[in-house]
């Protein structure tokens, strides 16, 4: 997945050729910023023109003593959470290397070894002040790798955070900072009651810290979008986030920047954006909902405890006809569902007797097609259940019954 950071690329290689790939991160190279001519249109009363124009006793130009009352909902709602948007900035080592395969560094060239260099900026949302400690949500693609971590604060102050936890599949990770300076938490909104066509507001630091507090404006475009995304960073598309799709711009160095409503309440945490030519105004957040549940487990665990069935995974379409035909000796009407690569020693696959090159069709009563689909199941069984998985052995369709276990490392 490639998101709306300017964090540095993943040192796994990313291989994927589709339109997917053109969700956006990573390093900014350079910025082209163009000066557009504008103005404004005042209808006015022709008895209220000046066709002397705005001139002092001396004759020169000047402007008009007027101030105009913008106030409006809009920025009602950004007045009441702008405080709690922060940059976050990925601090990583520097990476130096001596003469002589370093046989002869000097101290100096050591320390160097030693300082930190900001290897991506994002953004963040102060959600909680305990007592003297506050709590940050960002994405987990904005910290990912880092050695430290720095927050900036919409007044320039900059803290040291503390990573409390993050979650590679939900794209979220939880930061404490010291509560000393923060003066606003942001409330979150029930992402649920959202209504498409309703206002909707990115506020973030785009393309890093010199736009910081950025206010984009646009609608909630649609709710529970599935946008497919590469976590692992294999060039294979492997989950599916669910997501809100909004028109307001969001740009790298918006992740893990808030989306609010005409309220002023967190609605969503930024986290990707569709680029292409031909493409425009089609960027995602992860839903408020789905945050508050994520960071009250990274608050309490460090990590998101999910059930594991340990076993490997590969399409059913990843698999030729002939090894279909050969190997698993599925019958021709099976055309989808996922292959076991490999069962993981006392797990609840192997358990449950499941073999590899068994072929899973159904699990928990529903249809596997994929492995995208299969580990939104597994994950959204509970811990200690008894699950039903239907499976092919050998060309025969079998059943057997599963106890959803934990594991240090999900599927």
């Amino acid at each position: 997945m490639k998101s709306t950071n300017t964090e540095p690329p993943s040192k796994k290689s990313k291989k994927t050729n589709s339109w997917k790939n053109g969700l956006v991160g990573g390093l900014i190279g350079g910025l082209v910023v163009a000066a557009l001519g504008g103005g404004y249109l005042l209808a006015t009363d022709d008895n209220d023109l000046n066709t002397d124009g705005t001139v002092n006793e001396q004759g020169e130009v000047t402007t008009t003593n007027v101030s105009v009352n913008v106030t409006s909902d809009v920025t009602e709602a950004v007045t009441k959470v702008e405080d709690a948007v922060v940059s976050v900035v990925n601090m990583q080592a520097k990476q130096t290397s001596g003469g002589l395969g370093g046989a002869f560094e000097t101290q100096e060239s050591m320390q160097e070894k030693d300082s930190l260099e900001t290897a991506g900026e994002g953004s963040g949302v102060i959600y909680k002040k305990d007592n003297d400690t506050a709590y940050v949500v960002t994405n987990n693609h904005v910290i990912d790798g880092s050695d430290a971590i720095e927050v900036i604060l919409k007044d320039g102050t900059k803290v040291e955070a503390k990573l409390i936890g993050t979650d590679i599949w939900t794209d979220l990770a939880v930061l404490s900072i010291p509560a000393e300076k923060v003066t606003t938490v942001a409330n979150f909104g029930d992402s649920e009651t959202l209504k498409v066509g309703e206002p909707a507001i990115a506020i973030g630091s785009p393309l890093g810290t010199n736009f910081a507090s950025s206010v984009t404006q646009g609608i909630i475009s649609a709710k529970n979008r599935s946008v497919e995304t590469d976590i692992t960073g294999d060039g294979v598309v492997d989950w599916e986030v669910t997501a809100l799709q909004t028109d307001a711009a969001i740009n790298p160095g918006n992740s893990g920047g808030a989306l609010i409503n005409i309220a002023g309440q967190v609605i969503g945490i930024n986290s990707m954006k569709i680029s292409s030519d031909t493409v425009e105004g089609m960027g995602f957040a992860i839903p408020s909902n789905d945050v508050v549940s994520i960071i009250n487990q990274l608050e309490a665990n460090g990590e998101v405890v999910r059930p594991i069935l340990g076993i490997s995974l590969l399409d059913l379409t990843e698999i030729s006809e002939q090894q279909q035909d050969s190997v698993l000796n599925l019958p021709e009407k099976v055309s989808s569902g996922v292959v076991v690569a490999e069962v993981q020693p006392g797990s609840a696959a192997e358990i449950g007797g499941l073999e590899q090159y068994d072929v899973i069709v159904k699990f928990n009563g529903v249809e596997v097609t994929d492995s995208i689909s299969l580990r939104k199941e597994i994950y959204a069984s509970e811990l200690g259940k008894e699950i039903e998985i239907e499976y092919y052995h050998d060309g025969k369709l079998q059943k057997t019954t599963v106890t959803m276990t934990a594991a240090e490392k999900s599927l």
